[in-house]
């Protein structure tokens, strides 16, 4: 039902979630981050990780008993991707037991969300709809009451939430071939709510935002140039700051 225009022929381009909104902030820093240079570990990047798998967790297994939650962050750490986390971010045996409070915090507000026609939990999908041009997408939870729906969890505020569930379910349509019947995005932290009904207008325009960071990085890699800079406060985090004036400015101003 979605199809992808001709694409500008290269290398292999991998184009995560993250990538895509990484692009929309600054198209240079995407560039970076293709080359393969990564943002530094946080502990607000392990806290939201940690509080992501307790999400899943309580979908998938029921309700943690509070006597056993910091048993069960720590089973979650150390099963996962966060237990090599505590090391490259120096975490003293009391600065992670702040952080399990922290979610520990978190959960007690996410209890109270229905699980009514909960599906499945950290949904990874793929797709290849262009030769060489691979899209994939971890969804936090996926429902069906009267038709499915995508929700994405945040820790902190809701931010560009509605870019990276437009580009969920161009993924979805992608990989089952309809687009599903709602996307949601909630802060477990604030309580925002975004929620939308997709319709193939918008997610043909994230097909084109797609296409086109496609098309800058190959051409990019191809001429050896740089692509354009958007300062702001993403800048406190890129991993390339050191050769940006722009990103330095920024990130003094959103750092003081």
């Amino acid at each position: 039902m979605i199809r992808f225009p001709e694409i500008l022929p290269g290398g292999e381009i991998v184009v995560s979630a993250t990538m895509y909104l990484t692009y929309l902030r600054c198209p240079d820093q995407a560039l970076a981050r293709h080359g393969g240079a990564y943002p530094v570990d946080s502990r607000t990047s392990f806290r939201g990780g940690l509080a992501h798998s307790v999400f899943a967790r309580h979908l998938t297994e029921g309700e943690i008993p509070g006597g056993g939650f910091d048993q069960a962050c720590r089973e979650e750490i150390g099963s996962g991707q966060l237990n090599h986390k505590v090391g490259s971010l120096g975490l003293r045996p009391s600065e992670l037991a702040g952080v399990i409070r922290e979610v520990g915090e978190m959960y007690e507000r996410f209890k109270r969300f229905p699980r009514d026609g909960f599906v499945a939990a950290e949904v990874f999908i793929e797709a290849e709809p262009s030769p060489g041009v691979i899209l994939r997408g971890s969804i936090d939870a996926v429902f069906d009451v009267s038709g499915t729906r995508l929700v994405d969890w945040k820790t902190g505020q809701l931010g560009q939430s509605q870019e990276q569930l437009w580009f969920y379910a161009m993924l979805w349509a992608l990989d089952r071939g309809e687009l599903p019947q709602a996307i949601e995005a909630v802060s477990v932290s604030t309580g925002e709510r975004w929620d939308a009904i997709p319709r193939l207008r918008e997610v043909e325009r994230t097909v084109g935002r797609v296409s086109e960071l496609v098309a800058a990085l190959r051409s990019a890699a191809a001429s050896g140039t740089n692509l354009t800079k958007r300062a702001g406060s993403w800048c406190r985090y890129c991993p390339v700051l050191d050769d940006c004036d722009e990103g330095r400015s920024a990130a003094k101003v959103f750092s003081a």
